[in-house]
């Protein structure tokens, strides 16, 4: 989940053309970034890693004159103190995606890593093959068949003067601009530097020449950082703060509802109002209506469909079945805010590597996303409000612009969303003050008059707390924008045309796909979302209840579940998730005792037990 780009020729590459191919890679991640290239001087390979952006890393350069010079713009994902290139066995390697069954690999060629990065496995299976004197056919099969989740790479071996190339899902692309080849993880970043006959490599390993050297020397500009990928470790006075009081509310007696839910009101039979006014939402019109549609975006070999996909259950479930009922040739999209947790990138790499489908990443700037945050929790615990607390994850609304971006890139118009139609939270705007709207027909509300409302509400919020506004403000501003008042075209949700049902959807990734759950809960839903543990503790400590308890209860007006089986699952699902939380506070850099006890002492809705 990065960007790899690079250039070889004849003669020494230009420059200015590398630089632009690196900033263009840097969407797809700006956490750390390298570069290796042929010093002709010394006839030796030079690799530099870093912390830093690829464009601040390429600011101490001036000018490099080689005919070999390849570069790295890293999201980072598994392992934080090791940047790549990965240089070992003799080999350079860079590359993008996520290796899920690295511990088999290794066992595989009895070899032990020596870094956290994934990526270093390949750097031994290059040097095994190369040791059994594999052919370029040989490499290409025995990666196919061993590797499970993501790679897209280029292979350096100097002293056989080869350069390789792989990918099984198509994130990478050759191309040549006048006698040089070039390569990158988009056609868009080619295209854009001018290149022609540029080609997709999927499931595929093509070997090029590049200079001989017996010489690799490497240097390390990498500074630790601890907040990017911690581990869900485990404390157990930590773990005891969290609480998980039960209170014994007023519930409907058709759904599972609490009376601590805004705007609930319950009739003479105990029934709320939510159900009394419920409108079943999960009754899709045929397939056959979304086939016809699909008729005039189709492009033979080529691709035509964006699939935004965040690898949650719903995107991934509706990548599986546009792949198996629809026939497009999807791209996926996915957009990194930094709330992203490794388990739900690692369930992207699955399903891309196994369906072959290009994934494009468009990466925020991570730090200063989690900065923003930080400021608004900070705000919010000076002055706790149910209201305010969705502003926690404002900014992962520009989900909604990049698709626009993906557009244009692409040129392709066509994207298919995978949002569950019974993922409706009332009462998230319910607690600022804003009465449900039950004829609305989508999760995500619409319209000029009810955006102006919301925002008018929270500013007054805000208010109270001047904290909030900070650098922040025009990120969530410019992100709700997109999500609500732009409008959108060539637009449609697989759910509109096909029912979406739990057990069908658990079964297919479990089984079909080998999807990672996470430790903490039983659910599969939001398992991907760092900050979902954290909101809900919040709602279930001051409310008595979270988002689980509404979607639950949407299955029960829908008569997919019992409300004896929702009040099971929920009671479960409710549990403070301490590693998910403890993950979250540590990335912002806040202290876990202080914010729990905060929370704790926030005055609850209800009356204690």
């Amino acid at each position: 989940m990065c960007g790899i780009f690079g250039l070889v020729g004849q003669r020494n590459v230009d420059f200015n053309t590398f630089h632009k191919l690196a900033l263009l890679s840097r969407s797809r991640g700006q956490d750390s970034s390298g570069l290796s290239f042929f010093d002709s001087q010394t006839c030796s390979y030079q690799s530099v890693s870093s912390s830093i952006s690829i464009d601040q890393l390429l600011k101490r350069f001036s000018s490099i004159d080689s005919s070999c010079l390849v570069g790295h713009s890293r999201l980072i994902t598994n392992g934080t103190d090791d940047n790549q290139p990965v240089v070992r066995d003799g080999s350079i390697v860079i590359h993008n995606g996520i290796i899920v069954n690295t511990h088999q690999l290794w066992s595989s060629i009895n070899k032990t890593p020596s870094t956290s990065v994934d990526s270093e496995i390949l750097c031994s299976l290059f040097s095994y093959y190369n040791s059994h004197s594999f052919n370029v056919q040989q490499i290409e099969t025995h990666l196919n068949e061993s590797v499970q989740g993501t790679v897209s790479c280029a292979v350096l071996f100097p002293s056989d003067s080869k350069l390789y190339f792989y990918s099984n899902n198509g994130s990478l692309f050759l191309g040549y601009k006048e006698n040089t080849l070039a390569f990158a993880s988009e056609y868009y970043f080619l295209a854009s530097i001018g290149c022609v006959s540029i080609q997709q490599i999927t499931n595929k390993c093509l070997s090029f020449d590049i200079p001989e050297s017996h010489v690799i020397s490497s240097t390390n500009m990498s500074s630790v950082r601890s907040n990017y990928v911690p581990s869900l470790g485990s404390c157990s006075r930590e773990e005891a703060l969290l609480r998980y009081s039960q209170p014994n509310l007023r519930r409907c007696t058709k759904c599972i509802l609490p009376e601590t839910m805004p705007y609930i009101s319950f009739d003479a039979h105990g029934v709320c109002n939510y159900c009394r006014s419920y409108n079943v939402r999960n009754q899709p019109r045929p397939l056959s209506d979304l086939l016809e549609i699909l008729k005039p975006y189709r492009r033979p070999n080529s691709n035509d469909c964006i699939i935004p996909f965040s690898g949650g259950r719903d995107s991934c479930f509706t990548l599986h079945l546009a792949c198996k009922l629809l026939d497009p040739h999807p791209i996926t999209y996915t957009y990194d805010w930094g709330m992203v947790t490794d388990l739900g990138r690692r369930n992207i790499s699955r399903m891309c590597s196994q369906l072959g489908v290009e994934n494009i990443i468009f990466a925020a700037n991570i730090e200063k996303k989690r900065r923003n945050i930080r400021r608004n929790l900070v705000s919010w615990l000076k002055d706790p409000d149910l209201g305010m607390v969705s502003i926690l994850t404002a900014g992962d609304k520009h989900f909604f612009r990049y698709v626009e971006d993906m557009k244009k890139r692409t040129s392709v118009n066509l994207n298919l969303w995978g949002i569950n139609p019974l993922e409706v939270t009332h009462f998230k705007s319910g607690f600022l003050g804003l009465p449900p709207n039950f004829a609305e027909k989508r999760v995500y509300s619409t319209g000029f008059s009810k955006q102006v409302a919301y925002q008018v509400k929270r500013f007054k919020k805000m208010t109270k707390s001047p904290g909030y506004f900070n650098s922040s403000i025009f990120d969530t501003l410019s992100g709700e924008y997109y999500r609500t008042f732009f409008k959108k075209s060539d637009y449609y949700h697989l759910f509109d045309f096909y029912a979406w049902d739990e057990f069908e959807i658990d079964q297919v990734l479990l089984n079909v796909y080998d999807w990672e759950i996470a430790p903490d809960t039983s659910t599969t839903w939001r398992i991907g979302d760092g900050t979902a543990a954290f909101y809900n503790y919040i709602y279930y400590t001051v409310a008595g209840f979270t988002e689980h308890d509404t979607f639950r209860s949407n299955q029960i007006r829908e008569g997919q579940i019992s409300r004896e089986n929702a009040l099971e699952l929920v009671l479960d699902e409710n549990r403070p998730r301490y590693p998910n939380i403890k993950w979250y506070l540590n990335i912002l850099h806040l202290d876990f005792e202080s914010v729990i006890n905060a929370i704790n002492s926030i005055p609850p809705l209800y009356s204690p037990c």
